[in-house]
């Protein structure tokens, strides 16, 4: 128990996903006030601890289709993408005023597949959150479902939290649930079935002992849980898995209440950089001038002063190369900027970017947490 708990203490970023059934009641369809200023009092406690939130939280359309009338029956695609647009006003201003008792600033992010899927959205999408984490803000996070087809859609925010706890390397994420943790066999089928303290990795095995989702307003299920634990790891991030209806539910887990982790083998930050180094094709390169190759190895970012020269055609967020003036790799990373830009800018001070550009875009042309060394 000290170890899942260590996790979540050392964790200096968590993310933590809501599911629809615990933040609205599935008969009037009103939003559970005394339960969510309960979890802001949790989230409150974890700011004063200095680690910084993110949320992830279903409930739109649940929140928003008994003010349309489309309550008993299942609905079309366009009326989940109505009801989600009603809904989603009402879930923003509950969060923003529980928040606001403990003086925490909301922000609401609402993202599609595309936004984590696309690297130029991702980098968008990753440079907006750190901004506001760093700022002291709580991202409020949803899929777009007013704009997303099927087939940009996610369809459940469990592996929407965990391509965000991702794509923010962040160290833990927490699934608040109707489920205290993963089983063997579903409990409510099997009373006897074994409880699974933790797991290490997503096995075909660990698969199969998923069930199907509950009947009701809820689009996950063990499935889709077992799905972000597969994303969340190989982001470097500890997943827990717990029973959220409870008031304070995260303190419950802090103090040691049951739940199944789920338990990366690498840091955010090494996933990462393994992702940057072996997934992606590079798209042109960046020669670098020995001042900068010694900053790069002693842990910085590339800056425009030490590109010596731009190769190639890309655009922000596509994969560059970075080799030394004898034509030697260095490492690889994410280019901050368009090879147009690149070029530019390349051997300029940063503070002379805006003059040169017009627009005042990133400090460093590939940043250190887009950058993989060899």
């Amino acid at each position: 128990m000290t170890g899942n708990l260590g996790r979540l203490t050392k964790a200096k970023r968590i993310v933590i996903k809501i599911g629809s059934a615990l933040l609205v009641d599935q008969e009037s369809g009103a939003i559970r006030r005394d339960w969510l200023a309960a979890l802001a009092e949790d989230i409150a406690a974890l700011h004063d601890q200095g680690k910084q939130v993110a949320v992830v939280s279903s409930g739109a359309i649940a929140a928003g289709r008994r003010h349309l009338g489309l309550t008993g029956r299942t609905l079309r695609l366009e009326e989940k993408q109505a009801a989600a647009a009603t809904g989603q006003i009402r879930l923003a201003h509950a969060y923003e005023e529980a928040l606001a008792r403990h003086n925490i600033t909301v922000a609401q992010i609402l993202v599609t597949l595309d936004d984590t899927e696309e690297r130029r959205r991702h980098l968008n999408a990753r440079s907006t959150l750190n901004q506001l984490l760093a700022l002291g803000a709580v991202p409020l996070i949803n899929e777009n479902d007013t704009v997303a087809t099927q087939e940009i859609r996610y369809g459940d925010n469990d592996r929407l939290a965990a391509r965000v706890a991702a794509m923010i390397s962040a160290d833990v994420l927490v699934l608040l649930s109707d489920i205290d943790g993963m089983y063997e066999a579903d409990p409510r089928k099997a009373p006897d079935a074994k409880y699974i303290p933790e797991i290490g990795e997503i096995t075909a095995e660990i698969e199969a002992m998923a069930g199907a989702a509950p009947e009701g307003y809820s689009s996950g299920g063990m499935i889709t849980k077992v799905a972000a634990a597969r994303i969340a790891l190989g982001g470097g991030c500890h997943m827990a898995l717990a029973e959220g209806h409870s008031l304070n539910p995260v303190r419950r887990l802090m103090e040691g209440g049951r739940c199944t982790w789920f338990v990366a083998s690498a840091n955010p930050r090494t996933a990462r950089k393994r992702w940057i180094a072996g997934s992606l094709k590079p798209a042109g390169e960046l020669i670098v001038d020995k001042g900068a190759e010694n900053a790069l190895a002693k842990g910085s970012s590339l800056l425009p002063a030490g590109v010596a020269k731009v190769k190639g055609r890309f655009d922000r967020g596509d994969l560059v190369t970075l080799r030394s003036l004898e034509g030697k790799e260095i490492g690889r990373g994410l280019a901050a900027y368009g090879d147009e830009d690149a070029k530019r800018i390349a051997g300029h001070k940063t503070g002379e970017i805006e003059e040169i550009l017009g627009y005042r875009g990133r400090d460093e042309i590939v940043h250190r947490d887009d950058l993989a060394l060899d």
